[in-house]
């Protein structure tokens, strides 16, 4: 994946348009291939940032908008979860992924500096903030970056440095103060940068072109003079890119400016604004635009005020018909910002922050990668069909139905579900029933299981979708929508039975926090294991763990740490301490430790000083039933934190049971949990 540098702002006008195309100026002449993404834009035709991508003029690269503030409104729900999947297209074709967050366009209910901050760390960028240093002091420009910082912290995102624009160029230093310990880097004021093109204020002042050639009209005014002095002082006052605003009236003033801008080695003006509506001598018009037909005349009707106000507040956004703006914009950039930062900024470390989305997208993506069989064996539950629609529309696994055909896809069809080419299956089928019930009969011969018996036993959907899995049929198979826990999971444990040195099938639940993955077990299938037991839940849980991209340190739950405690219950958990110990030597592991001690290095450093787990654990392992499921809804419920699970572990091959108030959502994470397993198994 790429590398991602995301470009924010918590206000408006700061250059956070100059700033992207100077870094990603930078990447390119390293002679990378850079992207560029904006989350959010008034409208992708016309958003400045994506034309100057996709032109490839001066700026190259691949550039996409993923939504519109229209479309955000209309569903602000998914938008994050749309501008995650555009991101990860984009940061698969590109070294370098420069994202331009999106500029305060006052939608009703939006934070948007928050929900930039959102995204960035949904997708794992390095941040930087540009701030503006116009009419703030040092001190002001401090208190709005900590501010900023403050924010992008409580959603999540890592920043790495901080930008201040526009700072008056003799006093650069005094704004290069670090924000939190952030690098901070100071950008001088660059009148050309900010400085509207004459067209903009021929539009802005409602003027009209008298005379004048129409391509001076692309260059910028960089200044404004009022000429409301003598002749004399205008022409101590000229500058290069000037608009000179005159009365009409004042044609001395006329001649004046335009003698200025025609002799050789005088200032190249922008243009001249004849205001208040006064009718200007013809002759000296004439005369005027015959000298200098090259510079832009326009007339208005307001008055001197009026007219240099609206002069004044006309701003000229980096774009690509600026070109020299953006050479210059290149340029101030990598004068302000050192090469070596942006090397640090490739060489540093993820931020290894794991929000749910994240944990939910990289699940689906890495189930995506190598498609399995999971078999569904209820398909007369909407919620599955349903599911099956997202599984066949993403490409998450190939499913297979369990009942009858014709029924099925009529079901579908009413709910306008795609089902695509999902193999459906009769539990009736003879072939696969005779198949299943001699293996059936086979394995439970010592029961006592005819193969009459086996017959029937194997038409139960529950015992035919687990019979496919164990003959290689499927790889998986994930139920328990419409049926109980028991009905999902015995027919496991008689024919797929647990993998060779554990000794016990147990449950895990994934635990998405705000920023981190935590892995609980057993919360759902042991009521009191034994220490033996609690052992090998301990090791299941920990290859669990590492299945999905958590590093396992296991931290054995108690309510004593240590040798505080002592009794039957305490006990146990340093006797199955021990074992995973010897079992397992290579797996961090500690206990017993109370939940405080586990997860907060500050009780920790206190109550286990030295733990390789304590502080840091991903993996809790709780004694009994009664504590995991009631410490997993617990913190479920008072965290805000995503349950995904019960996953059974422990089986020879994957089979899951869902919760029977599951939602389509669920279902579709667990059969791709389900994959996941199946995967890994098939690795191994």
């Amino acid at each position: 994946m790429a590398r991602t540098l995301f470009v924010a702002s918590p206000e408006p006008r700061t250059g956070k348009p100059m700033v992207t195309v100077g870094l990603a100026s930078f990447f390119i002449e390293k002679g990378m291939s850079v992207g560029l993404l904006r989350p959010i834009v008034r409208d992708r035709s016309t958003d400045a940032m994506l034309n100057i991508f996709n032109s490839g003029d001066i700026i190259s690269g691949p550039a996409v908008g993923a939504l519109t503030y229209d479309e955000y409104v209309e569903d602000p729900d998914s938008a994050l979860e749309s501008i995650v999947h555009t991101y990860r297209k984009l940061a698969k074709n590109v070294d370098v992924v420069i994202v331009s967050g999106s500029d305060f366009e006052g939608v009703v209910g939006f934070d948007e500096f928050e929900f930039n901050c959102r995204v960035s760390a949904n997708i794992g960028a390095h941040m930087a903030v540009v701030l503006s240093a116009v009419d703030r002091t040092p001190e002001d420009v401090l208190d709005a970056g900590r501010l900023a910082v403050a924010t992008a912290r409580e959603q999540f995102a890592n920043i790495s440095g901080v930008v201040v624009t526009r700072a008056p160029e003799d006093k650069v230093a005094d704004y290069r103060r670090k924000i939190e310990k952030i690098p901070t880097y100071v950008i001088p004021e660059v009148s050309l940068l900010t400085a509207p093109r004459v067209v903009d204020v021929l539009n802005n002042t409602n003027a009209t072109l008298i005379s004048g050639e129409r391509s001076n009209l692309l260059n910028e005014a960089e200044d404004v003079l009022v000429c409301g002095m003598n002749a004399t002082h205008v022409l101590e006052r000229l500058k290069d890119g000037q608009i000179v605003i005159a009365a009409a009236d004042r044609p001395e003033l006329l001649m004046t400016v335009a003698a200025a801008h025609a002799i050789e080695g005088s200032p190249n003006l922008a243009g001249l604004i004849l205001n208040g509506g006064f009718e200007t001598p013809k002759q000296m018009l004439e005369l005027a635009t015959k000298l200098v037909p090259d510079l832009p005349i326009m007339t208005t009707d307001t008055d001197t005020f009026t007219t240099a106000d609206r002069v004044s507040r006309t701003r000229g956004p980096v774009q690509l018909q600026t070109p020299r703006k953006l050479q210059r914009a290149i340029e101030i950039v990598r004068q302000s910002i050192n090469p070596a930062s942006m090397e640090a900024i490739l060489a540093a470390p993820e931020a290894g922050v794991v929000t749910p989305l994240v944990f939910q997208t990289d699940l689906i993506e890495r189930a995506a990668s190598k498609r399995m069989r999971i078999v569904l064996p209820e398909p007369e539950d909407d919620r599955i069909l349903e599911a099956t629609g997202q599984i066949v529309r993403r490409g998450v696994a190939d499913i297979i139905l369990v009942g009858d055909e014709e029924t099925v896809r009529e079901r579908a069809g009413e709910l306008g579900i795609n089902l695509g080419d999902t193999q459906i299956v009769s539990p009736s089928d003879p072939e696969l029933v005779e198949k299943y019930a001699t293996e059936f009969a086979r394995l439970r011969a010592k029961k006592g299981v005819t193969l009459e018996q086996a017959r029937e036993k194997v038409q139960d959907v529950s015992y035919f979708a687990t019979m496919m899995v164990h003959m290689g049929d499927a790889d998986g198979m994930v139920s328990g929508a419409a049926h109980t826990t028991a009905h999902t999971i015995v027919p496991s444990f008689q024919t797929i039975k647990t993998k060779p040195g554990t000794s016990i099938v147990s449950s895990t639940f994934l635990m998405l926090m705000k920023d981190r993955v935590h892995v609980y077990g057993d919360c759902a299938v042991n009521l009191d294991p034994t220490a033996e037991q609690l052992a090998d839940i301990a090791i299941s849980s920990a290859e669990t763990a590492a299945q999905f991209g958590v590093e396992p340190r296991v931290a054995m739950i108690s309510y004593s740490t240590g040798t505080s405690g002592s009794g039957p219950d305490v006990d146990k958990v340093r006797e199955a301490t021990e074992i995973v110990r010897q079992k397992a030597p290579e797996l961090a592991v500690d206990g017993p430790l109370q939940f405080d001690a586990s997860i907060d290095p500050v009780v920790a450093a206190k109550k286990m000083p030295g733990s390789p787990v304590a502080g840091k654990a991903t993996v809790f392992i709780f004694p009994d039933l009664n504590t995991g499921n009631t410490t997993y809804k617990a913190v479920q419920r008072s965290s805000g934190a995503v349950a995904v699970g019960p996953i059974l572990q422990g089986l020879n091959k994957p089979v899951n049971d869902l919760s029977r108030g599951a939602l389509v959502e669920d279902i579709v994470n667990t059969v791709a949990i389900t994959a996941v397993q199946a995967q890994s198994i098939e690795q191994n």
